[in-house]
């Protein structure tokens, strides 16, 4: 009953990650602030929870039964590696994914008003993440693992960077925007890595470890926030100049 519930998550985790995956692209590379934008977005953030809280229950049922959970490793490898990778570090994929795609949608819906995002549950899935990134961190130095040291740093700096905009004194005029940008982006930058290393363990397991699989899509995002935020500041300043008095007087 447990291995038809563990693979009945996986197939709706895999239909919500394929749905966020598609409706990424279309805020990303389309037109800015239209109803296709927010539509989109909406279509996008809904998938990304609930792909994060079905990645969470795989990673629970991971932990209580690694080797019943995943047939297909046995052999390849141990029962604390695999509760290590595919429960811990997916218990953190998970917190983290949820993470960003609440905090990114918050951000547009409140925008300058961040005071409204000090909500609740915000505020709960900052430690949250910051508490999963750690113990990740902890996992992967007991089973020797680098790669649950490094990705746990995502997590922490999320966390951080998240309560910092949060709380900070004097926030720009469009931080909530960039933040928006981070966010999102960075919720679809996690999906995109779960596809390619976690989803690649079915195919071909030798690669799901593989730095390759996870730095293609980490880096991917990172210049797609750099270069959309480029665009914001170039915007603001665009705008400033154009209510500066000379302007005004020319």
């Amino acid at each position: 009953m447990e291995r038809l519930l563990f693979d009945v998550l996986i197939a709706v985790h895999i239909l919500a990650g394929t749905t966020g995956a598609v409706a990424f692209w279309v805020p990303v590379i389309g037109r800015k602030g239209g109803e296709t934008h927010r539509r989109a977005g909406r279509v996008f953030t809904v998938a990304m929870l609930i792909t994060g809280a079905l990645a969470i229950g795989m990673s629970i049922f991971t932990l209580i039964a690694p080797m019943e959970t995943h047939p297909h490793l046995v052999g390849m490898f141990d029962a604390p590696f695999i509760r290590g990778v595919f429960g811990w570090m997916m218990l953190h994929m998970g917190v983290l994914t949820i993470n960003l795609a609440w905090y990114g949608w918050l951000a547009v819906r409140n925008g300058r008003r961040r005071e409204k995002g000090r909500e609740w549950r915000n505020l709960t899935l900052q430690p949250l993440v910051i508490i999963a990134a750690l113990n990740c961190a902890m996992q992967g130095w007991l089973i020797d693992m680098p790669l649950m040291m490094g990705i746990s740093i995502v997590g922490v700096a999320t966390g951080l960077t998240n309560l910092w905009f949060l709380y900070k004194p004097r926030p720009g005029p469009m931080d909530w925007l960039k933040e928006h940008v981070k966010a999102l982006v960075g919720a679809g930058i996690s999906v995109y890595t779960a596809f390619m290393a976690f989803g690649s363990v079915r195919l071909i397991p030798e690669l799901a470890l593989n730095p390759v699989m996870w730095a293609i899509p980490l880096s991917t995002g990172i210049g797609l926030i750099l270069w959309h935020w480029r665009k914001i500041d170039a915007q603001t300043r665009a705008r400033a100049a154009a209510a500066s008095p000379r302007h005004a007087r020319a």
